[in-house]
C-alpha cells in the first residue's frame, strides 16, 4: 500500500500548528519510524491515517483511493480503510479472552465463525498466544497483552499497520522480543507500517526510513544510519544518541 500526503495541515485557532503544510510519502512494504518529541505532531498524523482524526486542510490517499481531501469534503471512515492499529495502552477488553479480543473485528464484519476460528488461531499463533487463548487479560503480562492487541490488528488482514509507542510499557528486554515480532509480522505479511515514537532504539531497529518531525514539520527524513552519520541540525543529533 503506497500511502500519499499532500498539504496536510491541523491548526488550532491559537498557538502553533500540529501539522504544518506536511507533504509525504510512506512506501509499500516498508517500515517508517515517526520520530519526535511530545507535541511534534507525529501522533496527530497517525490518527489521521487511521481515520480517528479529522485534518484542517489536505489529503490522504492509499495508492489511488483518496481518503481525506479536505477541499472536497472526501472523508472515509475508519472501518472502511483497512487499516489496523495498535495503541499504547494496549486497549484490550478486560471483560473478554484473548481470542474474543482478537475475533472482535471479525465479528464487526460478520464473518462467518469458521473463517473467524481459522484466522484467529492463525494470528494468535503467530503471536505465540494460541496456548492462551481462554485467558482474560487481568491474567496476563504487559507484553502478552501487547501481543493480544497486535493480533486483533492482524486478524483482519490490513493493508497498513499503524503502531503508536507499542512499546513503551515494556521493560528493556520485552522491548527487544517484541521488536523482532513485530519486523517480522511487518516482513511476512507485506505490511506498509508506520510508528510513532520518541524512543531511537525503537526507530533504528524497526524502520527502513525514519521521519523526525519537529513542530509539525519534516526536521529530516531518511535511513537510520543516514541520520546518524548526516544529521542537518543539532535536533536530529538529540534524538539520535
Amino acid at each position: 500500500m503506497h500511502i500519499n500526503i499532500d498539504d496536510l495541515g491541523m491548526y488550532f485557532e491559537k498557538g502553533k500548528p500540529v501539522l504544518d503544510r506536511l507533504n509525504l510519502s510512506f512506501e509499500p512494504g516498508r517500515f517508517t519510524g515517526l520520530l519526535g518529541p511530545s507535541g511534534c505532531g507525529k501522533t496527530t498524523l497517525l490518527r489521521i491515517l487511521a481515520g480517528l482524526e479529522r485534518p484542517t486542510s489536505g489529503r490522504v490517499r492509499f495508492n489511488d483511493q483518496t481518503m481525506v481531501d479536505m477541499a472536497t469534503g472526501i472523508f472515509i471512515e475508519p472501518e472502511k480503510r483497512n487499516v489496523g492499529m495498535v495503541f499504547q495502552n494496549y486497549a484490550v477488553w478486560p471483560h473478554m479472552t484473548v481470542f474474543e479480543n482478537a475475533a472482535f473485528p471479525l465479528r464487526m464484519q460478520k464473518r462467518p465463525k469458521s473463517e473467524i476460528a481459522e484466522r484467529v488461531h492463525a494470528v494468535l499463533t503467530q503471536v505465540h498466544m494460541e496456548e492462551l487463548s481462554h485467558r482474560r487479560p487481568d491474567a496476563l503480562s504487559g507484553g502478552q497483552q501487547q501481543r493480544v492487541a497486535l493480533a486483533r490488528a492482524l486478524v483482519q488482514q490490513p493493508r497498513v499497520l499503524l503502531l503508536d509507542e507499542p512499546l513503551s510499557n515494556l521493560d528493556a528486554n520485552l522491548r527487544a522480543e517484541m521488536r523482532t515480532l513485530i519486523r517480522a509480522l511487518q516482513q511476512e505479511h507485506g505490511l506498509t507500517a508506520i510508528i510513532v515514537t520518541h524512543d531511537w532504539a525503537d526507530a533504528k531497529a524497526l524502520s527502513d526510513t525514519v521521519v523526525v518531525l519537529r513542530q509539525g514539520q519534516i526536521e529530516q527524513m531518511g535511513p537510520p544510519e543516514e541520520l546518524v552519520e548526516n544529521p542537518n541540525s543539532d535536533f536530529v543529533v538529540s534524538l539520535t544518541q
